[in-house]
Formats: structure tokens, sequence, C-alpha cells
């Protein structure tokens, strides 16, 4: 399936958590990403390789809810 997916420029790492979050609009709907990783310096590198990881999940899933956990 291929998505058509808006990235807001919302990057941030939760400590807590231990994931990047971010968020998008999906056909219309605002979800939450939450991508597992090491905090590392905000790059546009990083933001690509994060939203690219997103696209890549999105051609072979829907998500069921308003969050995609990676």
């Amino acid at each position: 399936m291929n998505q058509s997916i808006l990235f807001n420029d919302d990057l941030k790492y939760d400590k807590q958590k231990a994931c990047w979050l971010f968020t998008g609009l999906l056909s219309g709907e605002l979800i939450t990403i939450e991508i597992a990783g090491q905090n590392q310096q905000i790059d546009n590198d990083l933001k690509f390789n994060l939203e690219a990881l997103v696209e890549d999940w999105l051609e072979d899933n829907e998500p069921e809810e308003n969050t995609i956990t990676l």
C-alpha cells in the first residue's frame, strides 16, 4: 500500500521511552511516531532516515491506532 504522509517538524528524543518521537498527517489524521534509538544530535540525515523508516513501514502496513511504534 502506498500511503502519503506529511511529517511535522517536531522531532525530539524521549529519554524515558528511549525513542525518537515526532508526528505526521496520514490520510488527514494526526499520528504519533515512536522509533527506538539512541539519543544523538538532530540533523537532516537523522530526520531523513527516520522518515524513510516510517515510509518503508507504511508500504507494507497500516496503522491500527494513532501511533506507529518501530
